[in-house]
């Protein structure tokens, strides 16, 4: 009963890692290469430096065991296991070295199976088959058939926050070339909460929020918030377009008089199904692929 306690405690020391991550998996991953250096050798002691390179070894084995490179292999900072690890219960610091704590030597040989699976089904439930858009075969497969990329499109648009702001970007992005305009991203997902900014080079700019708009109170908020970002001149010429997940037609029409214009998540899909060019689907894709890659890539090569 009792060892089954301290495998939980570390578990959930672990999830609670993971919830917290954002465009990389660091913590887990250090504690994973920590546990394994302790199981071939019962090194418990560890420098700043041992535990850097252990946890550029775990990198190296975790991107062969994923067979990708995204959401792992963040840059390593001394703070880590003076701050950050001890927190979670993984170290204790002792005189400028750092000790395995017992609950974790006493559970290695579980952890150090079980954390990889647990990394692995985190990406996989954050980032979900965009790995795949790596290869150009997988990319053509979605893209010979405008149904199947549609449905793609549908199904992977929504499933988080990042998916949304890059989905749309990438969808726009490539239309807007069409007639020979540019668009930017200016931020990335990990702000999410505040919103994407996208700059243009014809005076637009876009923001793109996860949320719905279903009452003017909420649009009223927005509208401020906005005016806050942007300067007078875009406002009054209507050149700020808000892309959001739903919106009702009567805040649409409010937005509209106070010159903000909206692209709704069902907007975006649709545009997405007028790409009748198969250069044009590809293209998408591969726009999806890189942005995520910009923010997810290993920094551990």
């Amino acid at each position: 009963m009792e060892e089954s306690s301290s495998k939980d405690t570390c578990e959930e020391s672990i999830l609670k890692m993971l919830r917290k991550s954002q465009t990389k998996v660091i913590f887990p991953v250090i504690t994973f290469a920590l546990v394994k250096e302790y199981n071939k050798s019962r090194k418990e002691t560890f420098t700043d430096g041992e535990i850097r390179k252990a946890y550029s070894e775990a990198v190296i084995f975790l991107k062969n065991y994923l067979n990708h490179n995204l959401h792992i292999g963040g840059k390593y900072y001394d703070a880590y296991p003076v701050r950050n690890l001890p927190k979670y219960g993984v170290l204790k610091v002792s005189e400028k070295q750092f000790l395995l704590q017992p609950i974790f030597k006493k559970n290695a040989k579980h952890l150090e199976k079980w954390i990889p699976e647990e990394i692995k089904k985190y990406i996989e439930g954050k980032i979900g088959i965009i790995p795949n858009l790596s290869e150009t075969s997988y990319r053509m497969s979605l893209a010979s058939d405008l149904h199947t990329f549609s449905n793609f499109i549908a199904d992977n648009i929504s499933l988080n926050p990042s998916n949304f702001e890059i989905f749309s970007f990438s969808i726009i992005k490539v239309h807007l070339e069409k007639f020979a305009c540019k668009i930017y991203r200016d931020t990335r997902t990990s702000a999410h909460d505040q919103g994407v900014d996208l700059s243009t080079n014809f005076g637009a700019v876009y923001q793109i929020k996860k949320l719905k708009i279903l009452n003017k109170k909420v649009a009223d908020e927005i509208y401020s918030e906005i005016k806050l970002n942007f300067d007078d001149e875009r406002m009054s010429d209507g050149k700020v377009i808000i892309i959001i997940d739903d919106i009702s037609k009567d805040v649409k029409k409010h937005l509209i008089d106070m010159k903000v214009q909206s692209i709704s998540k069902n907007d975006v899909i649709k545009l997405s199904n007028q790409f009748e060019e198969i250069e044009d689907r590809m293209k998408v894709l591969r726009v999806i692929y890189d942005e995520f890659r910009r923010e997810y890539e290993s920094q551990i090569k």
